[in-house]
């Protein structure tokens, strides 16, 4: 008898660790995160805006959290992107240009983010997690820096830096340029693949996207498993192309860039719309993390709006690189609140990856931190963490770099500022010359955070290529030099 009992204590024993294990499993999220291109801090409704509605963005946003302090690695594409999918700093792996090919190191074989650096969708997948990319890539052509090589198991877009919308147009063009005998032709009209496979698509980009993730969501659920899904819609970048649907909409913008840049914001708006509604109907909507933002400020040139924010996509102002991010969970995170402390997309990664219990790499390096505690109780997440942002040009870097409520912003050869950033958001009183010190030890900081920096895998020009190896750039030393006698306070 005693025997017996032995084993029916074991037997018990192991079916309350497979249970709990069980409720562990089912408590994960998934994770949804939806990336725009080149959108303005303030094109959202969430954010301000009252010329572009986006009700389905602001639904979420209010039933959520919006962080007003939220800024990515980079302030244009490639290099933002690299470092939400590798939880770095893109400097710091040589991919601080976009991926192009006016350069003489177009070798597509070895252009692409290191295959040592583990993405977050391989620790997740690795976890568990069905795990799907669509839209925009920009990290790599070559089969080795395929996203299904990099932890996706579907994938569906284009592997470029942008793509045209209209398919009946964009089709043809193409289709013109291979009767021609035209050896390169732009990825904007290059066919649409899914894993690995060329498709005939047949929608408006952007509602094409939404199709997808609608089916994806539906897989996922028929798989019983938890997905991630990276939903990168390249809209609003250039081209401005909407629908004559989403124009009507917004008839009463006269400048015509800003109508159909507002059109296609709302398209993205209406297809997250739709995602939200297939989520309720596969039942995994309120154990969803929903999680949007852009992949760095709007382009003045082309539509967008960052007011308040000083500067434009590529800046170091604020303008180049804080942008609009909301997190929707209301069953963790609670509802209609927000997140004025500053915070990095490079806290993403961490973040996802502890939710999902899933195991980084012993040697893998993370600039970020998980920042979901901090969300949860309103503090700050980056109290001693400066968050940085530096752009290569051509002689001289731009440079940004926050700490609490102070800035310090360098760009082109003009002299250093340090702003309160919290009471100046316009970014107009530089109180360098009454805070010497403090200047003098945040620029030091950065400057330090420079040494961690690889050299360039491969270059955006010709021109930048020949700067740097002629050893004009990356002149570390002249952009952080301090002079104290031309950084006076601006007069009130």
């Amino acid at each position: 008898m005693k025997q017996i009992s032995k084993q029916l204590k074991l037997l018990f024993f192991g079916t309350f660790i497979s249970v709990m294990g069980c409720t562990a499993q089912e408590e994960r999220p998934n994770i949804l995160f939806v990336l725009c291109d080149d959108l303005g801090y303030n094109d959202v409704g969430f954010n301000g805006s009252t010329d572009i509605i986006t009700p389905e963005l602001d639904k979420l946003a209010n039933d959520g959290i919006t962080f007003t302090s939220a800024y990515v690695a980079h302030p244009f594409c490639g290099p933002s992107r690299a470092s939400i999918l590798t939880g770095r700093y893109p400097h710091e792996m040589g991919a601080a240009f976009n991926l192009h090919s006016n350069s003489s190191m177009n070798d597509a074989d070895n252009m692409g983010i290191p295959t040592e650096e583990t993405y977050m969708s391989k620790v997740l997948q690795d976890a568990g997690y069905y795990t799907s990319a669509l839209g925009k890539w920009h990290l790599g052509s070559a089969p080795k820096f395929h996203p299904n090589t990099r932890g996706f198991d579907n994938y569906y877009g284009f592997l470029g830096g942008g793509h045209n919308y209209f398919p009946a147009k964009y089709q043809k063009e193409y289709q013109k340029q291979l009767k021609a005998g035209r050896k390169e032709i732009r990825d904007y009209i290059l066919p649409l693949e899914h894993n690995g496979k060329e498709i005939k698509e047949t929608e408006y980009i952007t509602d094409a996207l939404t199709r997808e993730a609608m089916n994806d969501i539906q897989i996922a659920a028929t798989k019983k498993e938890p997905f991630f899904m990276y939903l990168a819609y390249n809209a609003p970048h250039v081209p401005l192309e909407a629908k004559a649907e989403d124009l009507k909409v917004f008839a009463s913008i006269k400048d015509k860039d800003r109508r159909t840049y507002a059109a296609m914001v709302y398209a993205v708006d209406r297809g997250v719309g739709k995602i939200v509604k297939k989520l309720k109907e596969t039942n995994q909507y309120d154990n969803t993390l929903i999680v949007f933002l852009s992949d760095n400020g709007g382009n003045f040139d082309h539509g967008a709006n960052n007011y308040p924010l000083k500067g434009t996509k590529g800046d170091a102002w604020e303008g180049g690189y804080r942008v609009p991010m909301f997190m929707h969970y209301p069953k963790k995170l609670g509802k209609g609140l927000k997140f004025d402390f500053p915070v990095s997309s490079l806290d993403l990664y961490p973040t996802f990856v502890n939710l999902a219990n899933g195991k980084i790499p012993k040697d893998k390096i993370l600039d970020g931190k998980d920042i979901m505690e901090a969300v949860k109780n309103n503090t700050e997440p980056h109290k001693e963490d400066m968050i940085y942002c530096l752009r290569y040009r051509h002689g001289f870097s731009d440079v940004g770099a926050r700490l609490g409520d102070w800035k310090i912003t360098r760009m082109g050869n003009e002299p250093w500022r340090l702003t309160n950033i919290t009471e100046d958001i316009h970014e107009k009183k530089n109180m360098a010359g009454r805070y010497p010190e403090r200047l003098k030890k945040m620029v030091a900081e950065t400057q330090k955070w420079t040494e961690g920096f690889a050299q360039p895998l491969w270059y955006y020009s010709a021109k930048d290529e020949e700067l740097w190896k002629d050893g004009r750039m990356p002149q570390y030393n002249e952009t952080f030099e301090v002079d104290m006698l031309t950084d006076l306070p601006t007069k009130k």
